[in-house]
């Protein structure tokens, strides 16, 4: 099992490689560099301008936002497109992107063939070169980093060591990862598996690893993922935001499932100057979500549902903003 499941745990614990045009106005080319493996989307009359480093969300989540296929074949629970949807809409508004398979995921498999060999420096790293190779391409101007979830916080730590234009930061914690994983299971599980994950994730964020785990918390926090969840779990958003003085846009959604009211603040508070945009009725995914639950989970594996229509202007005039 791998680290993506988290996301299902949580709520039920409680390439094409040739250049083919797709959605109008999008061309789209295979990209890769250091072992890594993605899609530069670019308009169909390209012009010097601004581009955008799309980083995924937690887990084997692929350039396009979709995770694996399940073993017997079947459609994977994560299937959103959300990414590729992204780009399509950059290259509409006649700006470049790239997005990429993480290490150990799709076509960048290769780059960590266990578990257990991935920490939160190695996508960092990723990052960086998928941004500097971004950063050289003839007709770029400037680079943004729009990082999802877990890829703002990645995004976060890239913007310490490499100039960049922007940070769009959607749907991203404002919290620790152990510190929102304490409070997406707060009270979905019985008082005795609580007590002992809330112990388990002290030990984790003091750097120990922990060998005796319960039956129900055994997949969730299983030995190969413990490297990661050491490595990243003391890592703050709001305090790395705080710090940088790169231009931001904070981006909410009111019906979001793992990243709530609580982190969106935390960010704010630490950047007054940044800008934001909330979507009141969109969830994770970036797509406008019913208000049940069913519903908001049922957009975890449409792809066809389109991203919230307030989203994509924003950004755009985010990225015209702070291009040169």
């Amino acid at each position: 099992m791998t680290r993506s499941h988290v996301l299902s745990l949580v709520i039920t614990l409680v390439s094409l490689c040739t250049a083919a045009e797709t959605p109008a106005q999008m061309i789209e080319e295979p990209w890769s560099e250091g072992g890594l493996h993605g899609t530069i989307a670019r308009p169909g009359k390209p012009a010097r301008g601004p581009a955008v480093l799309i980083i995924a969300g937690s887990g084997p989540t692929d350039r396009n936002g979709n995770g694996p296929p399940n073993p017997d074949g079947s459609k994977p629970f994560l299937n959103t497109d959300s990414y590729r949807l992204l780009a399509a809409g950059l290259a509409s508004n006649g700006i470049v992107s790239l997005r990429y398979d993480k290490r150990g995921i799709a076509e960048s498999r290769a780059l960590a063939s266990r578990e257990d060999d991935v920490v939160f420096d190695h996508f960092v790293t990723d990052a960086i070169t998928a941004l500097q190779s971004l950063q050289s391409r003839p007709g770029v101007a400037s680079v943004v980093i729009a990082g999802h979830s877990e890829g703002g916080m990645i995004a976060l730590a890239a913007a310490q060591r490499v100039p960049v234009a922007g940070l769009v930061l959607l749907t991203t914690s404002g919290r620790t990862y152990l510190a929102l994983l304490r409070a997406q299971l707060k009270g979905r599980l019985p008082p005795d598996l609580e007590a002992r994950s809330d112990a388990i994730m002290d030990s984790l964020a003091a750097g120990k690893r922990v060998d005796d785990l319960p039956p129900p918390l055994a997949a969730l926090f299983r030995p190969s993922a413990q490297p990661f969840l050491i490595s990243i779990g003391n890592f703050d958003p709001a305090a790395a935001l705080a710090q940088s003085k790169v231009p931001a846009l904070l981006v909410h959604a009111g019906r979001d499932l793992q990243v709530g009211q609580a982190d969106f603040d935390a960010l704010r508070n630490g950047r007054k100057d940044a800008q934001i945009l909330i979507l009141p009725e969109a969830n994770h995914t970036l797509k406008v979500s019913p208000a049940d639950l069913d519903g908001n989970r049922a957009l975890y594996s449409n792809p066809s549902a389109p991203l919230d229509p307030a989203l994509m202007p924003r950004m755009v005039e985010f990225i015209s903003s702070v291009t040169p």
